[in-house]
């Protein structure tokens, strides 16, 4: 029962950070930070990654990073 009872506090939580963000952004201005491709990558492989590792732990093994070998 508390779980119903709780969704509407989450949702009245969630929409009062979301009127603070834009009254602040309204009243103070906001820069306006474009993400770049690359930085997107890194935070999409960083995001695999650790799931990989969660993923290993859970059979207990560990990843570990490898080195490039050159092609000859």
């Amino acid at each position: 029962m508390l779980i119903s009872l709780d969704a509407p506090l989450r949702l009245t939580a969630t929409a009062r950070k979301i009127a603070v963000l834009y009254y602040n952004a309204m009243r103070y201005g906001m820069a306006y930070v474009d993400p770049d491709a690359d930085q997107y990558e890194r935070k999409y492989r960083e995001r695999v990654v650790k799931q990989l590792h969660r993923r290993a732990a859970e059979f207990w093994f560990t990843l570990q990073e490898a080195t490039p070998q050159s092609v000859s």
